[in-house]
């Protein structure tokens, strides 16, 4: 067999090697376009490029308690009838071992608006219910803002859980850097 042949037949076992394990394809639940649409309609939306300095990556990470987060940051503000409708955030960042992609919104005055999932790779048994999600509505960076203390768990998704509750602390923090409101 030649060469191109090879490459070929090993293409094609793993493709289906990758199907037959479900690792083909991300579950993809929302699209940017969407999930902006959906937390802002009626507005106007502008993606920025904001580039942190070394001083304001490292007290986004000391403010989250978590790793610093990257200087290129993405923020969406919204503009909705003349007046601020608040800035929504993309957190790409591994559940497991698998990447998940989370929408947060944070609304006009600093506090959590809405977390959704926009996609997740590892098996969809370990994404907690909507409901779960809900409890980030109104929550703003605080030691409250933890697994066990105000944010409660998921049994069989704690690693979702701590992933999601650090994307959200990892985004406050950013967030709060930028608007200048950090302490």
């Amino acid at each position: 067999m030649d060469l191109s042949k090879q490459r070929l037949a090993l293409t094609l076992a793993a493709a289906l090697l990758m199907m037959a394990t479900g690792l083909s394809e991300a579950r993809v639940f929302s699209s940017v376009g969407d999930a902006l649409q959906s937390a802002f309609p009626d507005c106007d939306v502008e993606r920025e490029t904001v580039f942190l300095t070394t001083e304001q990556v490292e007290k986004a990470g000391k403010l989250s308690g978590l790793p610093a987060p990257s200087a290129l940051v993405h923020p969406y503000v919204a503009t909705c009838s003349g007046r601020p409708g608040g800035t929504a955030y993309f957190d790409a960042h591994r559940v497991r071992t698998l990447p998940e992609t989370l929408l947060v919104v944070i609304d006009a005055r600093g506090a959590v608006e809405r977390v959704e999932v926009l996609s997740f790779d590892e098996p969809e048994e370990y994404i907690p219910r909507s409901v779960w999600y809900e409890q980030f509505d109104g929550e703003r960076l605080d030691d409250d803002l933890e697994l066990a203390r105000g944010i409660d768990g998921v049994t069989g998704a704690t690693l979702t859980a701590r992933a999601t509750t650090n994307a959200v602390r990892r985004v406050l923090a950013v967030h709060m850097v930028l608007e200048e409101t950090a302490p």
